[in-house]
């Protein structure tokens, strides 16, 4: 790859339609992890107890009030969660490379829609797709190179909760290399 196509992000990718936002694969993702949808603002306990509602939806994510115990309704949750998530898309595609492909970018929106896309862009995984080590960047998603799994704890405690759910970002990002 040339330097100029190098330094192209995959905002590029979105702006010619080679990437979806909002993918089916990222949809069903985000339904098995976040879970079908809790109308019902709750205190997320792995989080500290920041008030979350649908899917993940937060304060971060948020630009209204999300007060625990507060109703939103199935329909808003969809409304509300496809413009944060194609938002955060958007933004974070400007972190990652041109050549990504499918998987790999819902893998990366998966992880910033969890974690954020500051995060999500110094991540190691996204270092090493702009090397073009794209199998080596899937298991950055779930593993440290000594094979320790990473993005699983909170503090120094280990969730296998979180754990699954690295593992199947990983298995999203393997799936549409060639």
């Amino acid at each position: 790859m040339d330097l100029r196509t190098k330094a192209m992000t995959a905002a590029v990718a979105i702006a010619a339609g080679s990437l979806t936002l909002y993918s089916d694969d990222l949809n069903n993702m985000l339904s098995r992890w976040e879970g079908e949808g809790q109308n019902i603002v709750y205190p997320d306990k792995l989080a500290g107890n920041l008030p979350t509602v649908c899917r993940g939806l937060t304060k971060h994510t948020v630009n209204e009030p999300i007060v625990i115990g507060d109703y939103w309704s199935p329909e808003k949750c969809e409304e509300v969660e496809r413009i944060v998530t194609e938002k955060g898309q958007i933004s974070l595609a400007e972190c990652l490379p041109v050549d990504i492909k499918q998987g790999a970018f819902d893998a990366a929106s998966d992880m910033g829609h969890h974690y954020g896309n500051p995060r999500t862009c110094a991540s190691r995984a996204v270092g090493l797709m702009w090397e073009g080590r794209w199998e080596e960047a899937c298991d950055a998603f779930a593993h440290a190179p000594s094979g320790r799994p990473v993005w699983s704890y909170v503090g120094q405690q280990f969730y296998r909760g979180l754990y699954n759910r690295a593992l199947d970002r990983k298995k999203l990002c393997l799936s549409s290399l060639d």
